[in-house]
């Protein structure tokens, strides 16, 4: 889905139009860090605490920043994504199981996404939920006729959604008139009020990284036909992680912005409890006052879930051709991970009355965070390899910052299953972890 160096930017001339050429692969990525699925916990602890947790939402910012780096860092030096990696570097046994619990990552993320577009599609048109989540089973052909016109094309259609998405909360934050400075002690003094904000921030913070994206950047950085030299690595490194802090500082804007105006409108009027996107949609005009601060929220949700459908669809063909090393044409592909996300939120939807959409966003949440250390984990592996990077191989220091990201990111989602499943099946996962770490550490390759 990607083709390598088909983005011209060798011939390009003066340093803003080669960070333009460079600029794109940071604002697909970007999409995954707003996507449906991180408004839940946005607006729960904007709603539940105020502006008290804006610097956990700058924290996972921070690390998921660090992490895409190293991502652009291993697809342009190795000239591998990550999927390939894992298959060059480790034996197959281990390849298929880490292809298998990506997969079931993107089927998760793709679940977030029919949900948050049916529930938009409820919100501006009055849709049933259930047609909603039918409906945008046939997006897949929206995508097929934008990748006939090449991958620029792709990218100026996120970018597009990304910038909407934006613009809907920048008109609700001015319509808010948060407190700045409540929001300025949210960002600069880490506080957490009690448990409850302490397992919020766990989600945020668990959440926040997608592993499909780690896969999904290490292949859009190859799309650009960088100058096979050590000086032409370097300068691709540099645009691209401009690029990277870019796109990922409009994504902080978004869920920032999630908790600020939850803050600010719900928090202010003593509505803590504010838990589901139908409930935030309909309060949202009369405690502000302006009908649009609603349709702003509705249309940000479906730019946000169509952006990630995109994104989600890339990211699926990279991860199979990488460890499967068979190609399979993108509608095909399409259409089976979205069965396997609509057929579920059907019936669950069905099931509930469409009156629990939170918690299946939540649910998503989870199961991508419990698939997320078998991506970091080999991402830190492979960049810290100087067979594999040579010079570019992580210095020292980023490999204790990468390698404490990791622990802390995995130490979360233990916490968050711990939470969720009890201590006697925590102690069973925990185990079958451990042992399937001894595992992928016996066979890796590079040794």
């Amino acid at each position: 889905p990607c083709t390598s160096g088909s983005v011209p930017v060798s011939a390009r001339r003066g340093w803003l139009r080669r960070l333009l050429a460079f600029a794109g692969p940071g604002y697909l990525v970007s999409v995954g860090y707003m996507d449906p699925g991180n408004w839940a916990t946005d607006l729960a602890g904007g709603a539940k605490f105020g502006y008290a947790l804006v610097w956990v939402i700058l924290l996972s910012n921070l690390m998921a920043i660090f992490l895409q780096t190293l991502c652009a860092r291993l697809g342009i030096v190795a000239g591998r994504d990550l999927a390939q990696a894992c298959r060059e570097q480790y034996s197959k046994p281990v390849s298929y199981v880490l292809w298998f619990l990506c997969e079931i990552a993107i089927i998760a993320c793709d679940l977030a996404e029919v949900i948050g577009s049916a529930v938009a599609l409820n919100l501006l048109f009055g849709l049933p939920l259930v047609w909603g989540v039918l409906i945008t089973g046939f997006d897949v052909m929206l995508l097929l006729a934008a990748m006939h016109f090449g991958f620029r094309k792709i990218e100026a259609i996120v970018l597009t959604l990304v910038t909407t998405v934006a613009a809907c909360f920048a008109v609700q934050i001015f319509l808010a008139s948060p407190d700045w400075g409540g929001v300025a002690a949210g960002l600069l003094v880490p506080t957490l009020p009690d448990r409850e904000a302490f397992y919020i921030a766990l989600g945020i913070l668990g959440a926040t990284v997608m592993p499909h994206n780690l896969y999904l950047h290490t292949a859009l950085v190859q799309t650009r036909d960088v100058a096979p030299t050590h000086a032409g690595r370097r300068q691709a490194i540099r645009y691209n992680t401009i690029d990277t802090v870019v796109a990922l500082g409009a994504a902080f804007f978004v869920n920032a912005a999630i908790l600020v105006v939850a803050a600010a409108v719900f928090h202010r009027a003593g509505l803590t409890d504010v838990g589901e996107l139908q409930e935030a949609h309909r309060l949202l005009a009369p405690l502000l006052g302006a009908p649009i601060a609603s349709t702003a929220f509705a249309v940000a949700l479906l730019a946000s879930g169509q952006s990630s459908t995109i994104t989600g669809t890339l990211a699926g063909q990279i991860v199979m051709e990488g460890f499967l090393n068979i190609r399979v044409r993108p509608w095909l592909r399409r259409l089976i991970t979205r069965l396997l996300a609509i057929v579920p939120a059907v019936i669950l939807i069905s099931a509930t009355g469409g009156k629990d959409t939170v918690g299946l966003l939540v649910f998503s949440q989870v199961v991508l965070s419990m698939q997320l250390s078998f991506a970091i984990f080999p991402l830190m592996r492979f960049t810290s390899d100087r067979r594999l990077m040579g010079e570019f191989a992580n210095p020292m220091w980023a490999k204790v910052v990468g390698y404490s990201v990791c622990s802390l990111i995995a130490g979360l989602n233990i916490a968050l299953l711990f939470q969720a499943i009890g201590a006697v099946w925590m102690a069973v996962i925990v185990a079958v972890a451990a042992a399937f770490a001894i595992w992928v550490r016996w066979f890796y390759r590079g040794d």
